[in-house]
């Protein structure tokens, strides 16, 4: 086929240019140097060179390297023929590769640029407007954040250059990963850069019209228009296909996202600048690959496959594997393929993968292996070839029990499980519910799947502080033992540590009891009426039927308590005495808007003791109905505080009741039913009753019966019903509430600076508050509230994290456990139908900053100022604690929030006598005892110094100052 004859001709011409010039691709990789603290991170430059007609090589004295702190940029040296880090890659093309590292240390938080630019491109890139006088330009973001943690970005396995054949589609990968573990990545095209924001001039797509002949027909079928693009997920580009011969450059972006409480922020990205060599029309057809299906993997096994490469022409092919699980040291126990490295063989061509993992290869995130077969066609030397990926992840084993005992005294379960296989295991999750389920996860899925019904009741660590393995936990249910009549359940989840993440399978079911009944069993708390002042509620119960009938023999006297909310308070209020009824109907309460919970206590009258106290049964609340109003549909969400289960395997439906607006409660009519051990507790109407689909234009009115069970249920028949409340809704709802007005409890630092606290550090305390506009009509639906940390005052809303949600009744929360009050916030609203209403305007707390420094000390070991040091109370807490009370005047002056000290101390006539760097061992308070850099101490005198000091504050106007002064180095004698 033809394709623009006259753009190969250029493609020749240029190639012989006398002042050809150089870059023709490349990339920024940056790798973590040390742990997030260090901040330290090593930047390697890697740049894919013209080497025909010219003699410029990479680097030199225009060409530099960006670390995007606002230091000064460095200048990359040239390295080119003889250097260990240049190599040709491909003589007869002129293609070689070159690259530069250096190790930088950043100075605290931030969203970091690092930038690479130098003169010029190779001439004759045909998609762009003069390429030879056209900088090159890369770069790859960082993100350094004490909330998110530090950033790695993702490494790009194979080269930014490659081939492909005028007229046959054109695949490539560039086998990107995640150094990290524990984060996803996103790929997306982007227009190639020669300075920071600023595209190359009049830059095309390679399959822009002018390349083509015949466009409507010049994919590699001959059916349609070309295309050209690259995957989201897996980063393969396509070109379908390449028209004219020459020489073209892309870019694209390798974006690094990390989920932090169940939102995807980004992280930093990759910014890849490509070259695609397209040679004229060959006659060949494209290999293909036949690879494994996606797998997960029980770690410690061995996974074992064959990949297969074929060629419809019968050329022979070469298949070659890229993936991070091969760059593993031998003790990491890295995948092999073989033959290693790869050669061309006979179509069928085999590639045999064999990976015996272990735990240390546990992560939430699969591993990705891309394949490539290339095919041997002679032709004119251009060979075509097929990349696809194999997703790999490898999975934690459940573990396994070992006992389970209850002890029926004190009412708690003590479980036990055999050490766990997998040593560098961080946690053990222990779930538990009334009830059991004879669930089991399939190869893929980890952890406590969402609807089953059991709560994550504690998490502990999975090894004591010497290093031996936990393997048990007594449940005593928040020391108020566990409840009469059901039996418990428990199944246990390891995970493991960030940054890679992942968790195991979760263990099989382990049960204890029943529990012996010697308290009323409370079986319902069911809404028979829904009204604002003559709702009623239903509350029945079972007879203590374990007690001592010698003790407390039957009938039995019944006292009711009724309280507000799921759980109860102190609140409680006595609504009935009942002689031998084991039900109740409570009456004039408002169910439409208040949710209630009950309690039963009994006395045996006839009881030879004088107490006549049966026993108490545990609280329990109504079934609460809450709703989602969206365009078509309508969800509802319901739950209840209980101690049976409403999600037992015997019964696992949960019946919904439907009716228009102004029917009447009793009227309406079973419409559907849930499993909800499947679905958990909630339910979508999209107008499945009947195939209607819902009305924008009605409100539609429902209620909820739950079905459980205390898994006793030869003594406590199943299933127990109780009904919700009733809510009516009507769907569509898309307008979202009004901005809340937040306000933080801003730190008093004359106050601050009096209490003795503020010199010992530890974590501190945000308090938010907010109301909404009483004025305003958009608040009346609102479900909850999101709130919003920020480390960036004045940043975008793209810096904010959502660290809560709280229920749309309250108007506070406390941001606990921070390392500083630095922090910034904004609160948004929600409302039933899920509408996110905007952000409130920013508010910020900042610190207090403080540091001084004395103007004499007396180094003669007499154990009395002999260091000079900033401000401080140390000595005044050593030995005797929080109960010292140390002179206000110190109190006032030490040192508060300091990040970072660099220290020179200088004689006299101006020469340096003595350097200090705090960090690592090194004390922010310097500490220095009189002796210069060289350990010779010092004669007295006076002595100048510098401190440069730094702060962390939101301000960065404060966040850094220089301390100039003199100090009088005293002998004093002994």
């Amino acid at each position: 086929m033809l394709r623009g004859i006259y753009l190969v001709c250029c493609f020749i011409l240029s190639t012989i240019a006398a002042h050809a010039t150089h870059l023709r691709a490349g990339n920024i990789i940056v790798k973590r140097v040390g742990d997030c603290s260090a901040r330290k991170y090593s930047i390697t430059v890697i740049a894919y060179t013209n080497t025909l007609n010219t003699n410029v090589l990479f680097g030199g004295d225009q060409d530099y390297l960006d670390f995007g702190d606002k230091s000064p940029r460095v200048l990359v040296p040239e390295i080119g023929p003889g250097h260990p880090n240049y190599t040709v890659i491909d003589a007869q093309r002129g293609i070689a590769r070159a690259f530069y590292t250096i190790e930088w240390t950043y100075p605290g938080p931030g969203r970091y640029t690092i930038s690479y630019v130098e003169p010029n491109r190779n001439e004759g890139v045909v998609n762009m407007d003069n390429s030879v006088n056209t900088t090159f330009y890369i770069e790859t973001q960082i993100v350094i954040d004490p909330f998110l943690g530090c950033s790695t970005p993702p490494d790009l396995l194979i080269p930014p250059i490659d081939r492909a054949c005028s007229g046959k589609a054109f695949y490539h990968n560039p086998g990107a990963y995640d150094p990290d573990g524990d984060d996803s990545l996103s790929y997306e095209m982007v227009i190639p850069f020669r300075d920071r924001n600023a595209t190359v001039l009049n830059y095309v797509a390679p399959n822009a019209q002018k390349f083509y002949t015949d466009y409507a027909t010049g994919n590699e079928t001959d059916d349609g228009p070309p295309t050209f693009g690259i995957n989201p997920l897996d980063g393969t580009i396509t070109w379908n296909a390449p028209g004219a011969a020459g020489e073209y450059n892309i870019a694209f972006i390798v974006k690094e996202w990390r989920k932090v409480l169940g939102k995807w922020i980004a992280m930093g990205y990759v910014r890849r600048d490509m070259q695609i060599i397209v040679e004229d029309d060959c006659n060949n057809q494209r290999p293909d690959l036949q690879v494994p299906k996606d797998i997960c993997i029980e770690a410690g096994k061995t996974l074992k496959e064959t990949i297969i490469g074929t060629d419809p022409d019968g050329d022979k092919v070469k298949i070659e594997a890229f993936s991070q699980i091969f760059e593993f040291i031998p003790t990491e126990s890295p995948a092999t393929v073989s033959p290693d490295p790869a050669v061309f063989q006979n179509t069928p061509g085999k590639l045999n993968f064999v990976w015996n993992t272990t735990c240390d290869h546990v992560r939430e995130q699969p591993y990705q292996v891309v394949f490539k077969v290339s095919d041997s066609h002679s032709g004119n030397g251009v060979s075509l070839v097929t990349y696809k990926t194999w997703r790999i992840k490898v999975v934690a084993p459940a573990p396994t029990w070992k006992d389970a005992q209850l002890d029926v005294s004190k009412r708690t379960a003590t479980i036990k499980w055999d050490p766990y296989y997998c040593t560098n295991a961080e946690k053990i999750q222990i779930w538990r519910k009334v009830d059991s389920t004879s669930f089991r996860p399939d190869s893929c899925e980890t952890g406590m799947p969402p609807g089953l019904g059991y709560t994550n009741i504690a998490t502990i660590a999975a090894k004591t502080a010497t290093g031996a393995q936990v393997s048990q936990y007594i449940d005593t249910n928040d020391g108020q033992g566990l409840a009469p009549g059901a039996m418990y359940c428990y199944r246990i989840v390891a995970t493991f540590a960030l940054p890679e993440g992942g968790e195991s399978y979760v263990s099989k079911d382990t049960c204890v009891g029943p529990i012996p009944a010697d308290v009323p069993i409370i079986t319902n708390v069911s809404v028979v009426k829904t009204g604002t002042a003559d709702g009623q509620m239903r509350v029945s119960w079972k007879r203590p039927f374990d007690a001592d009938k010698a003790l407390y023999p039957p009938p039995y006297k019944y006292e009711v308590y009724r309280a507000t909310g799921y759980t109860r308070s102190t609140d409680s209020t006595l609504v009935a005495t009942l002689n031998g009824d084991t039900t109740f109907i409570d009456q004039s309460l408002n169910t439409e808007e208040t949710v209630y919970n009950y309690s039963v206590v009994a006395y045996s009258p006839n009881s030879p003791l004088a107490n006549k106290f049966v026993g108490a049964s545990e609280v329990a609340s109504a079934v609460r109905l809450d709703s989602k109003s969206q365009v078509g549909q309508i969800q509802l969400n319901w739950t209840a505080v209980v101690p049976w289960s409403n999600q037992i395997q015997a019964y696992p439906r949960h019946l919904i009741y439907r009716g228009e607006e102004g029917v009447g409660e009793e009227n309406l009519v079973l419409i559907d039913s849930i499993d909800a051990l499947v679905d958990g507790l909630q339910y979508v109407d999209k107008g499945q009753y009947n195939n209607t689909p819902l009305d924008e234009g009605k409100t539609y009115c429902y209620k909820v019966m739950t079905r459980g069970g205390y898994g006793n249920p030869k003594k406590i028949p199943e299933p127990l019903l109780n009904f919700s409340q009733m809510i009516c809704v009507q769907p569509g709802d898309s307008i979202p509430p009004c901005a809340p007005i937040l306000s933080v409890d801003l730190l008093d630092c004359d106050q601050f600076k009096l209490d003795k606290n503020s010199c010992q550090g530890g974590t501190y305390t945000n308090t938010l508050t907010w109301s909404n506009d009483a004025s305003s009509t958009c608040q009346a639906d609102i479900s909850k509230y999101r709130i919003y940390r920020s480390a960036v005052m004045g940043g975008d809303e793209k810096d904010d994290i959502l660290i809560a949600e709280v229920d749309g009744t309250t108007t506070s929360y406390i941001d606990g456990n921070l390392p500083s009050f630095a922090r910034c916030y904004r609160i948004s609203a929600v409302d039933r139908s899920g509408n996110e209403g905007k952000k409130s305007t920013q508010v910020c707390n900042d610190n207090c900053p403080y540091y001084e420094l004395p103007n004499v000390f007396t180094p003669n070991d007499d154990g009395k100022n002999d260091v000079f040091s900033a401000f401080n109370i140390r000595e005044y807490l050593i030995g005797c604690g929080e109960n010292c009370d140390p002179p206000q005047r110190l109190i006032e002056k030490c040192a508060r929030f300091v990040e970072k000290v660099k220290f020179k101390v200088f004689n006299r006539w101006g020469q340096e006598v003595y350097s200090y760097e705090s960090g690592s061992e090194n004390s922010i308070y310097i500490d220095w005892n009189g002796r210069d850099s060289k350990g010779v101490k010092l004669s007295p005198a006076v002595y100048y110094y510098v401190a440069e000091v730094t702060f962390t504050t939101l301000d960065p106007g404060s966040s850094n100052k220089t301390f100039k002064g003199w100090v009088h180095l005293v002998d004093g004698g002994q």
